[in-house]
C-alpha cells in the first residue's frame, strides 16, 4: 500500500492533493456550465426558434476533440488549468442545456397559469416554479455532466501535467510503476461514483414528491 500512495516528486502533490485538484478541475467547469445553461435554456424555452441553433452550436463544439481545443487554448492560457477546464465547461453545456429545456417544457401549462395569476413575473416563475418542477431532468443531466467531466480531467496530463490524477498515468509509464495507473483509474472511478451518489441524494431532497423504488402505495 505504501507504493500505491507513494507518488513521484515530479507530481508536486500528495495523493490527497491530486484528489482535491481533480475535483476542482472537474467540478468548476460544470458549475460554470450551469450558470451559462440556466439563462440560455430559459431563452430557448421563451423563444423556441433559438433552441435549434443553440443546440447545433453546442453539438459542433462537443464534436471538437479535446486535444484540438488544447492546441488553440494554449496560445491564450498556456499550459494551465484554464486550458483544461474551458473545454470541459463547453462539453457540459451539451448535456445541461437540453436537459434544462426539456425539464422546463414539461411543466404543466395550468401550473404556469396559476403562478401567473398569483402575480409571478417571468423570472420569478422560472426560478420558483419551473426549475423546481424540472429538477429531476436537470439533476439527470448534471449526473452525466459531472461524471464525464471528472473522467475527462485526466486528458490534461498531455499538456504539462494538468490532468490531476491523470498525471499518474504518465508517471506509471515513465517510472514503470503500474500501481500508479491503478491508483489513477480506481480513484477517478470512486470520485465519479461518490459525485453521482451525492447528486441522487440532492435530487431526493429537492423532489420529496417523487415516488421511491420499493415504496408502498
Amino acid at each position: 500500500m505504501n507504493g500505491f500512495f507513494d507518488l513521484p516528486s515530479d507530481l508536486q502533490h500528495s495523493w490527497l492533493g491530486l484528489v482535491g485538484l481533480h475535483v476542482r478541475e472537474g467540478l468548476l467547469p460544470v458549475l460554470a456550465a450551469v450558470l451559462v445553461a440556466l439563462p440560455v435554456a430559459q431563452l430557448c424555452v421563451r423563444f423556441r426558434w433559438v433552441y435549434p441553433p443553440v443546440l447545433g452550436i453546442t453539438t459542433v463544439l462537443y464534436s471538437v476533440p479535446s486535444l484540438a481545443c488544447f492546441v488553440v487554448l494554449i496560445d491564450y492560457f498556456g499550459q494551465s488549468e484554464m486550458t483544461v477546464m474551458i473545454p470541459l465547461a463547453v462539453y457540459s453545456l451539451v448535456v445541461l442545456v437540453p436537459g434544462i429545456v426539456d425539464g422546463v417544457r414539461s411543466v404543466p401549462p395550468e401550473t404556469l397559469a396559476a403562478a401567473q395569476a398569483m402575480g409571478f413575473g417571468p423570472v420569478r416563475r422560472y426560478l420558483q416554479v419551473q426549475l423546481p418542477i424540472a429538477a429531476p431532468a436537470i439533476i439527470a443531466g448534471l449526473r452525466v455532466a459531472v461524471v464525464s467531466s471528472l473522467s475527462l480531467v485526466s486528458v490534461g496530463m498531455l499538456i504539462g501535467n494538468q490532468g490531476a490524477l491523470g498525471n499518474l498515468l504518465n508517471d506509471a509509464t515513465t517510472y514503470h510503476r503500474p500501481a500508479l495507473a491503478v491508483n489513477s483509474v480506481l480513484t477517478t472511478a470512486v470520485l465519479g461514483i461518490l459525485a453521482d451518489a451525492l447528486l441522487v441524494l440532492v435530487r431526493r431532497l429537492l423532489t420529496p414528491w417523487m415516488p421511491r423504488k420499493g415504496a408502498t402505495r
